[in-house]
């Protein structure tokens, strides 16, 4: 089950809202967890059972570093414990069929017995919720937090439905009070409806229509796209991946906000960065400061000079592109991102960002992002590596027929020209300006209160309405979060 399908939208999200509203405050912690796990074994079936493993062991954990730390211990035992059975269970599920295929590669060059593995089954979400558990009890380990000794409530930390397939990951930290004690304002509830419309909107009306045309591209042997077609395929890419993923995420934070949790951002207009270390400021916010916090301060951070500096950057990155799947295009995008971090810690990477104006470091930053891009998105690197020469490759013929005409259509250009223009904070611009307009007009503030209640009621019903028609139209809607 996903955000932007009719069953959770007309089914299963106006349920629990009832039976979370009308229960009381004693029971909305059980309905939540309930609803959380149910929402999770409808795609997964038996290996909810794998998520309640993971409860059961990281209650146990923290009850474990507490009791250590309360009785003269410093808790470090039993964390080691706790990060070995986290990282096994992702590691098995997630990187063993990685591992056993590599392995076999090597074993046949060297004429020896492969391995035998079974195809093993990759459950949804394995990577944030694992990241959950351990932000928990190495929180806990560093007397960051408190231990949870309600049961409940740290399943429904691990296990809340509105960000567990696609995040934003949420630390324990930042949402214990928020657990025990939460309430459920009119206003915070009206917010989380139009936050989860605008999010909806970003997946189903941006997002599905700009990656119906990547996937095509994408699909194509590339020796035979033309450039043009190559660039618009990688940069629809480029498009979908973010209204995509910052769709969910606005989904996420709206229903976190109908149950009164308020979750971090997760996205700050990424592609207006005129810096690589810049733009992984502002994408995928929660990632990013999980590894700085747990991985890369760790290791050392930028305490122990440049080499080691460099070192740690692309230990984090190597392993960034591997929790976004068991691939080696993703470890290249990983590194290949970091790379790009530390040429602009190097003596000629400063220069040219402290002379170039800002218009060309923009250029620079979506075109070093747009190839990474390309990694991410081919299946293999042999691929990646074709559809990038098809980028620069200017004398492949044209391409027509009617499979192209049905991705490139006037749909497509009219999504692909506001995607563009709505990735840049446009409407927060223009909110502002119009507030001063309605300032300088000396409009009522009751009159301009009212004129912005009825355009945003009507902007809202019209995306909400317009995605409802999509989806029901039977409309392309991938799930991309599969490999995480």
């Amino acid at each position: 089950m996903v955000f932007s399908s009719t069953i959770f939208l007309f089914l299963f999200l106006p349920l629990v809202l009832l039976a979370y509203l009308v229960l009381g405050r004693k029971l909305r912690n059980i309905v939540l967890l309930i609803a959380s796990l149910a929402f999770y074994a409808w795609g997964e079936n038996i290996f909810v059972l794998l998520m309640l493993v993971s409860i059961l062991l990281n209650y146990s954990f923290g009850i474990l570093i507490d009791y250590s730390q309360r009785h003269g211990g410093n808790g470090k035992i039993p964390l080691i414990f706790a990060v070995t059975a986290n990282l096994g269970l992702l590691g098995f599920f997630k990187y063993a069929n990685f591992i056993v295929t590599n392995l076999n590669t090597i074993l046949l060059k060297l004429q020896m017995t492969p391995l035998v593995l079974e195809k093993v089954h990759l459950p949804i979400g394995i990577s944030f919720f694992t990241f959950q558990s351990l932000s928990y009890v190495i929180d806990l380990y560093r007397h960051e937090t408190i231990v949870q000794k309600n049961l409940i409530n740290i399943a429904l930390y691990i296990s809340l439905f509105p960000q567990l397939i696609a995040g934003p990951i949420i630390r324990y930290h930042d949402i214990a009070s928020q657990i025990v004690q939460r309430r459920t304002r009119f206003e915070d509830f009206s917010y989380g409806i139009q936050r989860f419309i605008i999010g909806l909107g970003k997946k189903v009306l941006l997002a599905n229509v700009l990656g119906r045309t990547a996937d095509y591209m994408f699909s194509l042997p590339p020796g035979n796209i033309p450039a043009s077609l190559a660039w618009l395929g990688a940069v629809s890419y480029t498009l979908q991946i973010y209204y995509d993923f910052s769709g969910y995420s606005d989904m996420a934070i709206g229903l976190g906000r109908m149950f009164g949790f308020h979750f971090m951002e997760n996205f700050n207009y990424p592609y207006v960065s005129k810096s690589i270390r810049e733009f992984w400021c502002r994408w995928h916010i929660s990632l990013s400061s999980w590894f700085r916090d747990y991985l890369y301060i760790p290791l050392g951070g930028n305490r122990y000079g440049n080499a080691r500096t460099y070192f740690n950057l692309l230990i984090v990155f190597l392993l960034c592109g591997l929790w976004h799947g068991a691939c080696w295009t993703f470890v290249i995008w990983g590194l290949y991102h970091g790379g790009f971090l530390i040429l602009e810690r190097l003596s000629p990477g400063k220069y040219f960002l402290n002379i170039t104006p800002a218009p060309v470091k923009h250029l620079y930053v979506l075109l070093v992002v747009i190839i990474g891009w390309v990694f991410f998105r081919a299946e293999t690197f042999v691929y990646a590596l074709g559809y990038l020469r098809a980028m620069v490759t200017f004398s492949t013929p044209a391409m027509y027929n009617s499979q192209l005409f049905l991705s490139i259509n006037n749909e497509f250009y009219v999504v692909l020209f506001i995607a563009v223009i709505c990735s840049a904070p446009i409407f927060s611009m223009l909110e502002k300006s119009l507030e001063s307009w309605g300032e300088q007009l000396s409009m009522s503030g009751m009159l301009f209160r009212l004129t912005r209640s009825l355009s945003s009621v009507c902007f809202f019903s019209f995306v909400f309405l317009y995605s409802i028609a999509s989806l029901m139209g039977g409309s392309y809607n991938p799930f991309l979060y599969f490999r995480f």
